[in-house]
């Protein structure tokens, strides 16, 4: 499959590129979609919650009051978890929520939300291009050009570019991304996303 090339002004340069049918072809695959997102973000959490349960409330344990008598219900210590200030019962405890994906359903996933965004016309190749400075306006004229300004757009780099990063980051919803680190969650997050020629290679094997 081939598409065109544009350079930084938004004007066809007349060549193409050729886009892997086994990447940007397939049979797109929602579940394995799903299944890739969801072991991303739940990668990303730090399971660090915790909350007192009765046993670990500073409270007094005295009897509040006696068992038979007294025309109300039973009721043990100020620690209780119907009583204010109690512990939580079934609380949430420190956790590792990660959990396992095979590898061949994560590169489907990839494959297949690269392929639905090729669908929808989302994908934009452009020429190798550099900054000589950190220039955040002149990433934003870039944008404009390619008509992604105001978009959720994904600047796919063949390496890291200090000086494209440190531009791309002060713009609202955009961001850079190096070909080798692309991932499902990034790719369906993004309305736009801007491959250059030097990361086709990385992306075609993904």
């Amino acid at each position: 499959m081939e598409v065109a090339i544009y350079n930084i002004k938004g004007e066809d340069t007349g060549r193409k590129a050729t886009l892997a049918d086994e990447v940007f072809a397939v049979d797109p695959n929602e579940h394995a979609v799903y299944l890739d997102v969801k072991q991303y973000l739940a990668n990303q959490r730090q399971g660090t919650h915790k909350s007192k349960e009765r046993s670990e409330v500073s409270g007094s344990t005295r009897k509040l009051h006696k068992q038979k008598g007294g025309g109300g219900s039973r009721i043990g210590d100020i620690n209780s978890p119907v009583l204010v200030g109690g512990g939580r019962v079934f609380g949430p405890r420190p956790r590792d929520y990660r959990f396992k994906l095979n590898k061949k359903v994560k590169q489907l996933g990839r494959r297949s939300a690269l392929t639905c965004k090729l669908q929808d016309s989302q994908i934009i190749v452009v020429e190798n291009f550099s900054l000589d400075a950190p220039k955040t306006k002149e990433m934003v004229n870039i944008a404009k050009n390619l008509k992604v300004e105001g978009k959720k757009a994904l600047f796919v780099l063949p390496t890291e570019n200090k000086n494209v990063t440190l531009s791309v980051r002060n713009i609202p919803n955009a961001q850079t991304i190096v070909a080798s680190d692309v991932n499902t969650y990034v790719v369906m997050n993004s309305n736009a996303i801007i491959l250059t020629e030097g990361a086709l290679e990385s992306i075609n094997n993904i």
